[in-house]
């Protein structure tokens, strides 16, 4: 633990943290303007969450005693447990509902590929573990072409509960002009015991079939995971205020934190600080470069935030506004394989526990 001052006064202790795989970072300002940081192991059975125990420690709050949130005016965290979720595939088991005759759309995609010549091609399998159909049709234009078969639907959405599935992503053509039958599927996914339900045109509300549906998978399969960690985070924190780092690299309260907007939660704030940096420093142009425990994430600034409104990330498209970083992994942690004549450095990771250890 080390601490530094500085000339600034605040009501309140704030605090900014970065979850990595490997490790957590916390920084502390009291209300006097005082810094202090903290590093801690993301995994340790000497403690819940290795997040809270930073703060408590700067906070000297006693062991056992209720978390002091009334002395906190605000929780900025960065996290990789989304990224993490995908990367381990170990989301949600999640039903995709679509119209009729598109249960293969996503598995064919859009025929692109990225490597040429490639005589043989590696897809990831799908997020998804089953899907139904629902017999439902809009027109170009948005206008019922064949109206939503509600019982027959609500009849498979009840076996798919039975099956299993615990989370639901309702993708239906044209839903962007016209939302009615997403929102009745919802009504009866929820109706039939799936615990979460995305909704295309909520989660990616714009025309593209396709890279809508692909969003609105990678949000149902991911969001129940962020869930529960951040319900358990914040009933350690006692109703001290929370805020999460989007991919975007805005702040979201922690209630409105969802999978399509963590997946580059931790790297975000990364970029961010890079850009002050360089803005402080009077430079032009910076590049970052975060070699973390089981990644390395690499970003550039000149001038202005870098964004992009697609990006594939372990294998999984997505269509949400993020800022632009490229991750690979290789990180300080990661293990180092040989594959014929070349060597290859990760995914597998030696201390990322929660993380894509091998």
């Amino acid at each position: 633990m080390t601490t530094a001052n500085s000339n600034s006064v605040c009501d309140g202790w704030q605090f900014w943290i970065d979850r990595g795989g490997t490790f957590t970072d916390v920084i502390g300002r009291a209300p006097s303007g005082e810094l202090a940081t903290a590093k801690l192991p993301s995994s340790s059975p000497a403690y819940e969450d290795a997040a809270v125990e930073g703060m408590r420690r700067l906070l000297n709050a006693p062991a056992g005693a209720p978390f002091p949130a009334a002395r906190v005016a605000a929780i900025k965290m960065g996290t990789t447990v989304a990224t993490n979720a995908l990367l381990e595939r170990k989301g949600a088991r999640t039903l995709l509902i679509v119209t009729e005759g598109f249960a293969d759309a996503l598995v064919i995609g859009d025929q692109a590929r990225p490597h040429l010549f490639a005589l043989e091609i590696n897809k990831p399998a799908p997020l998804y573990a089953g899907v139904v159909e629902a017999a439902e049709r809009l027109g170009a234009d948005g206008q019922v072409a064949r109206p939503l078969d509600e019982a027959a639907l609500a009849r498979a959405l009840e076996g798919a509960a039975r099956d299993g599935f615990t989370s639901a992503a309702v993708a239906f053509l044209h839903s962007d002009l016209n939302p009615a039958h997403e929102i009745a599927a919802g009504r009866l996914a929820r109706a039939a015991g799936l615990g979460f339900v995305a909704l295309s045109h909520e989660v990616s509300p714009l025309p593209r079939f396709l890279p809508r549906a692909e969003t609105t998978v990678a949000d149902a399969y991911l969001t129940p995971v962020l869930r529960a960690h951040v319900e358990r985070l914040v009933a350690a924190l006692d109703g001290a205020p929370l805020w999460f780092m989007t991919s975007a690299g805005g702040l979201v309260r922690a209630e409105a934190f969802r999978g399509r907007d963590a997946v580059l939660s931790g790297p975000a704030g990364g970029v961010v600080g890079v850009a002050r940096t360089a803005i402080e420093a009077g430079r032009p142009a910076a590049l970052g470069f975060d070699m973390g425990g089981t990644s390395t994430d690499v970003c550039r600034y000149a001038g202005s935030l870098e964004r992009r409104e697609q990006a594939q990330v372990a294998g999984v498209k997505l269509r949400t506004p993020m800022l632009d970083v490229e991750t690979v992994a290789a990180g300080g942690g990661s293990i180092l394989g040989f594959d014929g004549l070349r060597a290859r450095a990760g995914p597998g990771s030696a201390g990322a526990d929660p993380g894509p250890a091998a």
